[in-house]
């Protein structure tokens, strides 16, 4: 059990030398190469509807850029990429707009080939709606398509609300009249999307570096964390512990009895000072599944590859479920049977996790007696050997 249990885990691990990714996925990332990022915003039109006089103005100023069908108009408002590649991303998101494929607010991605060095590239596409009140009907059914491009399709899937999000930031900045801040807002927004929506993860481990168990650790005890440092390195970290956390994955009454539990003992923050080069922290702790992840993350953040690093984070917090779905089978079982009872001890020993996952566990199971007493009686099992030590 404990061979086949193993071979499982270092799977999940080694992800650069499994099929998450396609090796062109993967070549090119390195310290010395940088990712080429793009991005394009074109203005959107339904044509069933009266056209303002404004939006005719803008049309015939950028009459070369614009693509029209039966029932949209779509112009192109900035874009960094080569001249001869925007024409080519334009045809691509008309096709996607005829067929109904692009929703409002909702990000679509795909892989494009246009006249860019990479030629094959991940695309995310997504409509903006305009703001409109009732006394501007002309402005229903017009709005603005964001598109960001750089990596593979595979990669920026893995990004995909950190990207929705990003689009949404922009909103507030399309209401000026004829985008009159588009060089002092909108371009350098735009221009930040891989920073800010991708390279968060990465940036968050090259930081803390082989102390990035005691993070993990936290995201999955839902351990509070206290950052001492600016406000872009307190968001960066936020971020990472609410990607490596399991909540929203969990049923909704576990959740709401694991916070209960935690309220009545709560463990102490994780403290992390950034005023020291590399960071001091505080109150930490660790297990020997989060430590086991420390050289997978450190591998990926030194081949500057933000993609690997995110399969990697998702590939711990899938094993994660899978011990928890594990630990819960034998719990059932263990109901019934000694050693059933017995393999729940081994399993609890092996996997390295136990702290977290009967701390779930018992939230879990907290209406049911026969469960608890299971649960107690782990709880006894893992006290003993670290008992033995002190």
């Amino acid at each position: 059990m404990f061979t086949s249990q193993t071979s499982s885990f270092q799977d999940s691990i080694d992800v650069e030398e499994r099929d998450d990714f396609d090796s062109d996925d993967i070549a090119g990332y390195n310290q010395k190469t940088q990712l080429n990022c793009y991005y394009a915003i074109y203005l959107y039109q339904g044509t069933r509807s009266e056209t303002s006089e404004e939006s005719v103005a803008w049309n015939k100023r950028r009459a070369d850029s614009t693509t029209s069908q039966d029932d949209f108009s779509l112009s192109l408002v900035d874009s960094s990429l080569p001249p001869e590649a925007e024409p080519e991303l334009r045809c691509y998101i008309s096709r996607r707009l005829s067929k109904g494929a692009l929703l409002e607010g909702m990000g679509n991605i795909a892989t494009v080939d246009i006249s860019v060095p990479e030629q094959n590239v991940g695309c995310y596409c997504c409509l903006l709606e305009q703001e409109h009140s009732p006394d501007q009907p002309d402005a229903e059914g017009n709005g603005y398509v964001i598109c960001f491009m750089g990596g593979s399709e595979k990669g920026l899937n893995l990004f995909r609300q950190e990207l929705d999000k990003y689009v949404q930031g922009l909103q507030s900045c399309l209401q000026t009249p004829e985008l009159t801040n588009l060089e002092t807002e909108i371009r350098p927004y735009l221009s930040k999307w891989y920073e800010e929506s991708v390279l968060h993860i990465h940036r968050v481990v090259q930081l803390v570096q082989s102390s990035i168990s005691f993070l993990l650790h936290a995201a999955l005890s839902h351990t509070h964390v206290e950052v001492k440092s600016d406000e872009r390195t307190k968001k960066d970290i936020a971020r990472f512990i609410k990607a490596a956390s399991l909540q929203g994955l969990s049923q909704q009454e576990a959740t709401t009895s694991l916070c209960k539990a935690m309220s009545e003992e709560p463990p102490a923050d994780l403290v992390i000072d950034c005023s020291t080069t590399p960071p001091t922290l505080s109150n930490t702790v660790s297990n020997r599944f989060c430590d086991d992840w420390i050289q997978a993350f450190l591998n990926a953040a030194e081949s500057c590859n933000p993609f690997l690093l995110r399969q990697i984070l998702e590939n711990f917090k899938l094993k994660a479920i899978q011990d928890m779905n594990s630990l819960k089978r034998f719990i059932r079982q263990a109901e019934m049977s000694h050693y059933a009872l017995f393999r729940c001890c081994q399993f609890l020993q092996g996997c390295g996790n136990g702290d977290v996952l009967l701390q779930n566990a018992k939230a879990e199971h907290s209406d049911l007696p026969e469960a608890c007493r299971i649960i107690a009686v782990l709880e006894e099992f893992l006290m003993e050997p670290s008992q033995a030590h002190t």
